[in-house]
């Protein structure tokens, strides 16, 4: 028999949860009410928080999420249905590897009957079992939810000439056994004596040769496997080396107040800011924006400004930062990012799951922050993204009147 997800507190719990983590909102904002309403409602109250609206896709996989069963054989045929489904697709919404809210709603309600199934059952359904293991990857939801184990088939690639390797080292064992039989055995043998030793120098041989080859044999499994260990962590270092090289949590972004601006004395093109980010002093930072803003208009306005950048002179003007602006495709309407009233001057703008601490001061040479921002963009409501991932402050997330904007 279906169980009714909308009247199930549990499930809308863990809904709610699961939504707000991966839209960057505290749960605790909607969990209390959560019980008086279905979870249309919830994901619409959510989503109005975020400054995002309704997706008829989505609600359509809510619908999905209501309406998952209890029953084991239900659930089982459902979840087969939906590795046909998935069987093209890296998501359930979209055509890339961003996750959307019906992927976290619907892994929230699939999640307690896939965690308990056995090998031979995940091994039915490889495209949903593929796509929890990305989901609870992706979204970090080791605090909400029992991680789902897979097996996954290991890879060691043959070593050449092993099998010449072992036969080298066993002749080599074997011949020097033959040398100390041949030594050891008596001149002085009788005849049938003598047929009785070589029977015997013969078991002795076939066992030590025998021998040989199995040690041989055993210290080179050992030995391939260190080497598949040592490959395995190898690769997985530079990964992650990689990941770090071009992670968003290497910039250092503040919430800034421009408290004066005014025009470059020797660059059209040019403004100059002083910018407070909670420190001592003001910062001074020199941006192209003379085309686009009206230095009067920038004061006392709020901008995410990048502060580890290193500091150096714009046409004899001293710069200590970069505003991060967003900019549609010809570059004809260009604007600073915009943070929400009520964030706090000189607070780091988080991206939900990316922890990190930033460099003290970007490295040019390694080109950090040109691979970072091409990351860097407004979603179709005009959120400040990295892979997707807002910008955060502790009043909300930075915005722009650009959707789908470059950001640099």
């Amino acid at each position: 028999m279906a169980a009714n997800g909308s009247k199930d507190p549990t499930r809308k719990q863990l809904i709610v949860s699961i939504l707000c983590k991966h839209l960057s909102l505290d749960h605790k904002d909607f969990s209390s009410n959560a019980a008086e309403k279905d979870i249309k409602t919830l994901y619409s109250d959510i989503l109005k928080s975020s400054g995002k609206s309704s997706n008829d896709e989505v609600m359509k996989w809510i619908e999905f999420a209501e309406s998952f069963p209890a029953d084991s054989k239900a659930c089982f045929d459902v979840l087969i249905k939906l590795n046909e489904e998935l069987a093209t697709k890296s998501v359930l919404l979209g055509n890339g590897l961003r996750t959307s809210e019906a992927d976290v709603i619907v892994f929230s309600a699939v999640h307690s009957f896939v965690v308990g199934l056995a090998n031979l059952d995940q091994g039915k359904m490889p495209h949903v079992m593929r796509w929890m293991d990305y989901i609870q990857s992706k979204e970090a939801l080791g605090d909400l939810f029992g991680k789902i184990s897979l097996e996954k088939p290991g890879f060691e690639p043959p070593l050449h000439g092993a099998k010449s390797a072992v036969d080298s080292n066993a002749k080599k064992t074997v011949q020097s056994t033959n040398n100390a039989e041949k030594s050891e055995a008596p001149s002085n043998l009788k005849s049938g004596d003598a047929k009785k030793g070589d029977t015997a120098l013969q078991e002795k041989k076939k066992s030590v040769e025998t021998e040989a080859v199995d040690k041989y044999k055993t210290k080179k499994a050992v030995g391939d496997k260190e080497a598949g260990q040592e490959r395995k962590k190898s690769s997985e270092t530079a990964a992650v080396d990689k990941d770090k090289e071009l992670s968003v949590s290497l910039l250092n972004i503040q919430v800034g107040l421009i408290r004066k601006a005014w025009k470059h004395p020797s660059a059209d093109s040019l403004l100059v800011e002083e910018i407070d980010v909670g420190e001592a002093k003001l910062r001074q930072v020199v941006s192209g924006l003379a085309k686009y803003c009206n230095p009067d208009d920038l004061t006392n306005r709020r901008v995410a400004l990048i502060t580890n950048v290193k500091p150096g002179k714009l046409r004899d003007v001293m710069s200590e930062g970069l505003v991060l602006c967003a900019s549609n495709e010809d570059h004809t309407n260009v604007e600073p990012l915009l943070p929400p009233e009520g964030a706090k001057i000189g607070e780091r703008i988080s991206f939900s799951g990316i922890d990190g601490k930033p460099e003290d001061v970007l490295n040019p040479k390694k080109k950090q922050l040109e691979k970072i921002t091409l990351n860097l963009f407004t979603d179709d409501k005009g959120v400040a993204t990295f892979k997707g991932i807002p910008f955060m402050t502790s009043a909300g997330p930075c915005t722009s009147s650009i959707p789908k904007a470059s950001i640099k």
